[in-house]
């Protein structure tokens, strides 16, 4: 299952807005994928509510994760957004 493991640079986490355009382009990738805390569990990306709730904060190492083998350029593009503070 590929994966990328990445910190969130954004100074609100992932929180209202950050959330909102993070989940935006989470439905625009050809894939689904999951993210989680690393002790926690998956929830969609394409959730406002799961994205809200998992309550990543700046500072907070995520794992995003797809069961698709072709999801690299999804990981890498939901990565992108999250490591760029802003």
């Amino acid at each position: 299952m590929p994966e990328r493991r990445v910190v969130v640079a954004i100074e609100e986490g992932l929180h209202a807005r950050p959330a909102a355009l993070f989940v935006k382009l989470a439905a625009a990738q050809p894939v689904a994928v999951t993210i989680r805390k690393p002790d926690g569990s998956p929830v969609p990306t394409r959730s406002i509510l799961s994205v809200m709730t998992l309550g990543a904060r700046r500072g907070d190492e995520v794992v995003l994760e797809t069961d698709d083998a072709s999801g690299g350029p999804s990981l890498d593009a939901l990565s992108a957004y999250l490591t760029t503070a802003g």
